[in-house]
């Protein structure tokens, strides 16, 4: 079994699609372990206030099976793949760590670049993990967080259980 996290966001009826992108991330894997959730600005676009969180699971999945499986359900809530990459949306899933695999496996980056770069990311990561080693720069995501310099990006936590 793979120990996996995942990033979850939404700017589209957040809390529906957030909730209901929870439930069937439950339904395909059973227990899941659910960071709380932020409110964050928009980056790299102008557009409303996304909602964000981490999630673990374990899996027997490869990465290219749940990498497939992850956007069926983005899918099957909307997601239109023909927008631009920083642009609106109903539902994202992106993995962002595969146990500790690094470079590129069956198509997906691993680690994903976002979580050193968006605290939208890391900072529920160490909320969830904080001991947790980041697999290429081999400290804790509670560290990491403690490091984060980027003080324009602004995020706050809301009391949305999932």
């Amino acid at each position: 079994m793979a120990f996996v996290l995942l990033s979850v966001g939404s700017n589209i009826d957040r809390e529906s699609n957030i909730r209901s992108g929870i439930h069937a991330l439950r339904m395909a894997f059973g227990e899941l372990k659910c960071s709380p959730v932020y409110e964050s600005e928009a980056v790299g676009f102008d557009g409303a206030n996304f909602l964000n969180l981490v999630v673990a699971l374990n899996t027997a999945q490869s990465v290219a099976e749940l990498s497939a499986g992850l956007r069926e359900i983005e899918n099957t809530h909307g997601r239109n793949r023909g927008e631009p990459k920083f642009s609106s949306r109903t539902l994202d899933i992106d993995i962002l760590t595969y146990d500790n695999s690094v470079g590129v496996v069956d198509g997906v980056e691993l680690p994903r670049r976002e979580i050193l770069k968006n605290a939208f990311v890391l900072l529920p990561m160490a909320d969830l993990v904080p001991e947790e080693r980041h697999p290429q720069v081999n400290k804790t995501y509670a560290q990491l967080w403690r490091e984060f310099g980027d003080e324009s990006q602004k995020l706050w936590e809301i009391p949305l259980s999932v």
